[in-house]
């Protein structure tokens, strides 16, 4: 199937279809619990890394410059969608790791965020990761709702390449999951279901994304602004700050610049 006839599926559909694709490769990295009882840390920091990368490559070329582009094009003022869209994306999730609960790898009980539950310490670990994914299924969705506005083969591959782009960050970042899992005693089965599940949210959001998108057509631009600053949200105030603990955290930035680099070559070469 090439990148045309794509065209003539339904954009939610499509969505669907990509964001289900991003949550198995999470579950095929969750599998790797299968394997291996342990991770090293330099390990762990060097996929956070990439994952980051491939996560801040994608705001900008994928979501930001294509927003930008597109409210020029309609003879809007080009930064406001960006600017706006960007800060509204990462209120929202400033308010939702404020709200909901959730607790970080390696911490103890009592180091929870968000409101006070008398949930489970499994549980919170589970929306922790959770937390992570909603940005990304919501860019991919919206990346796919936008060809309802520009069917042109270029902004379908430039939809492929963010999905594909969030499908490779999502294979070590589901490692990175269900492994330190399996550290905390979970059985290695039950490491891998949390692991998975951490992806599911995907499809969810990349559904609602692509919806919102059709139904508030002229709201594209600040749409695909919201899910850049969404996810670079997610960035600074997680991914970049777990990387960075421990020794040899050079890998980390080393993962990073290869994220980056990778995303941006899909980004640029199939779009």
């Amino acid at each position: 199937m090439n990148l045309e006839s794509l065209l003539q599926y339904n954009p939610v559909l499509l969505a669907l279809c990509a964001t289900l694709f991003t949550w198995f490769v999470t579950a095929l990295g969750s599998s790797m619990v299968f394997f291996f009882k342990t991770i090293k840390k330099t390990v762990l920091n060097s996929m956070l890394g990439f994952a980051a990368g491939v996560m801040i490559a994608a705001s900008f070329w994928s979501l930001l410059n294509p927003a930008i582009e597109m409210s020029s094009k309609n003879g809007g003022t080009p930064w406001v969608p960006a600017v706006t869209g960007f800060l509204a994306g990462g209120l929202f999730l400033f308010l939702v790791d404020k709200i909901l609960p959730h607790l970080h790898m390696g911490l103890s009980r009592d180091k929870a965020e968000g409101i006070e539950t008398s949930w489970k310490r499994s549980v919170l670990l589970v929306l922790a990761i959770t937390l992570h994914n909603i940005p990304e299924g919501l860019a991919v969705g919206v990346a796919f709702g936008a060809l309802s506005s520009s069917s042109s083969a270029g902004a379908v591959a430039g939809a492929v390449a963010l999905a594909i782009g969030i499908g490779l960050q999502n294979f070590p970042e589901g490692a990175a999951v269900s492994i330190p899992l399996r550290r905390e005693g979970f059985s290695r089965l039950k490491a891998f279901h949390y692991g998975q599940l951490s992806g599911v949210v995907e499809p969810v959001a990349g559904v609602i994304g692509a919806y919102l998108v059709l139904v508030i057509e002229p709201l594209l631009p600040y749409a695909l602004s919201f899910a850049a600053g969404a996810m670079i949200f997610v960035v600074i105030e997680e991914l970049i700050p777990e990387a960075q603990t421990g020794e040899e955290t050079d890998l980390s930035t080393v993962g990073a610049m290869v994220g980056f680099a990778t995303m941006m070559l899909l980004d640029v070469a199939l779009g």
